[in-house]
């Protein structure tokens, strides 16, 4: 997984100027919520280490706290961080499509292509580890779910009212419908690029009702 260096609060300086504190500050910040990205995708929460995250970022365990207070908080940056690149990358390419169908599919297409990379894995493994719990950490991850099932339903519900999908149970049960079918593609599919990708649309091209040649 690799931060985007063309934008974003970790963006390096031009080659030449020397950073100022305020760029290093973001520069560690961003590094250290890729490293706990990582080890919450492979370890989880409870087997995350902050040590082995400040060292695989390239910083020590004092860097860590000055950005962080503790584990929870530093958990809840990266759930933070992982759901405004995925609203970047996925929800506002979707959100510039005029039709809802086109940008349901735009979705599922969009978040096929994010889930190759590790980043995506954080809120699956956290999501798997805090269910059935009262967690902080567990309902930031609920919110999360719940604010991309409202958006689905939304879309949903303008794409029937324009008669571009076609009738059948309520907004909100087709939503979590599609938003399980794309996840368990994704999964299934995981490292078969760029397959995932249109399979991926079609499972939720299904769910909606829709016949393959929408995709």
């Amino acid at each position: 997984m690799h931060v985007r260096e063309s934008s974003g609060p970790g963006r390096r300086p031009p080659a030449g100027r020397r950073s100022t504190q305020a760029e290093r500050s973001a520069l560690s910040r961003s590094a250290l919520l890729e490293a706990a990205a990582r080890g919450l995708s492979r370890h989880g929460y409870g087997n995350l280490v902050l040590e082995q995250v400040a060292r695989e970022a390239g910083y020590t365990r004092g860097a860590l706290y000055h950005q962080f207070k503790d584990k929870e908080a530093l958990a809840r940056a990266v759930i933070e961080w992982v759901d405004e690149t995925w609203r970047a990358e996925v929800g506002g390419p979707a959100d510039q499509q005029a039709d809802p169908v086109a940008a349901l599919l735009a979705l599922a297409r969009g978040h096929a292509v994010f889930c190759r990379r590790d980043i995506a894995r954080v809120v699956m493994a956290l999501r798997t580890e805090f269910s059935g719990q009262d967690h902080p950490l567990g309902r930031e991850i609920e919110r999360v779910s719940d604010t991309g099932v409202r958006r689905v339903a939304r879309l949903i519900t303008a794409g029937r009212e324009a008669g571009a999908i076609p009738p059948g149970p309520p907004a909100g049960t087709v939503a979590l419908a599609f938003i399980g079918a794309l996840e368990g593609a994704v999964i299934m599919l995981a490292g078969q690029a760029p397959h995932d990708e249109l399979l991926a649309a079609r499972a939720a091209a299904g769910v909606l009702g829709l016949g393959a040649e929408n995709t």
